[in-house]
């Protein structure tokens, strides 16, 4: 739509948190539409529901539109609780929210989602996407229909287990040398900082120039694989994902360490 992007950086000392005042610096007469995404892919940030509110205040007094990106919304770790921008107090005429099945309902590859938000925009989107996409499958949308129409008892379930590979994964990193890692408050994503071994990263020897090229070091050499932070507009981390078995995390780990270690040997 020739949009232009603006993005609001995030601090790991504030949890990657995005705060109203750092939003309010970036919004200018130009801008249309601010996305949230809480919780955060990459970086497992969690905007609490007293600043969530501030930023819809915000949006209305600058005449933006919210869009919240809920995706991850059902996987918040202690102290945080899921929480959704449209149950606050006028929400629902500027607010859009962006949902999907294959999170919550670990229904990765069935491609289905949807869009909440005042009825003429979502009248706008239907043609637009019926025109575009067209419809996901039938049997996909019987799926969905049933999954939020039960009882969603497999979400606590699933939200223990990612606890669990949350801690290991996180302690994990944080004892490799020159690698540091906040806890994420949502999501399924750890997104430690290995600038320390980049080029100018602080004192030790450099592996590389950038955590691009430490992720195809990886893959290549430790075959773990990993997205770049360069990727997300934040170089000098790395994503990895913990939805997977513990035993393939404790393996990642040792592979992850033995990477590092020998590295810094030879470097």
């Amino acid at each position: 739509a020739g949009g232009t992007p603006v993005y609001v950086e995030t601090r790991p000392e504030d949890g990657f948190t995005v705060r109203a005042s750092g939003i309010e610096k970036a919004i200018t007469p130009k801008t249309k539409l601010l996305i949230v995404n809480s919780p955060c892919n990459p970086t497992g940030g969690v905007v609490p529901p007293e600043e969530y509110e501030r930023i819809l205040a915000l949006c209305k007094k600058r005449n933006v539109w919210l869009m919240g990106d809920e995706c991850y919304s059902h996987f918040t770790y202690e102290p945080h609780k899921p929480y959704s921008i449209a149950s606050a107090n006028g929400a629902k005429e500027r607010v859009i929210i962006i949902g999907s099945m294959s999170k919550t309902f670990a229904m990765t590859g069935w491609r289905i989602g949807y869009t909440l938000g005042p009825e003429a925009l979502i009248q706008a989107l239907i043609k637009l996407q019926s025109q575009s996409t067209s419809n996901p499958t039938s049997i996909a949308q019987y799926a969905a229909l049933e999954a939020m129409t039960g009882t969603m008892a497999t979400v606590p379930v699933m939200l223990a287990e990612y606890a669990k590979r949350r801690k290991r994964i996180v302690e994990g990193l944080r004892a490799i040398s020159g690698v540091t890692c906040e806890w994420p408050g949502g999501a399924f994503y750890a997104f430690p900082n290995i600038s320390e071994h980049l080029a100018n990263g602080g004192g030790r020897s450099a592996l590389a120039k950038s955590d691009t090229e430490i992720a195809k070091m990886l893959l290549d050499r430790a075959h773990v694989a990993v997205v770049p932070g360069e990727a997300f507009g934040a170089p000098g981390y790395l994503r990895l994902s913990y939805a997977t078995s513990i035993e393939r995390i404790e393996e990642g780990l040792r592979r992850l360490e033995r990477f590092f270690a020998r590295a810094e040997a030879a470097a």
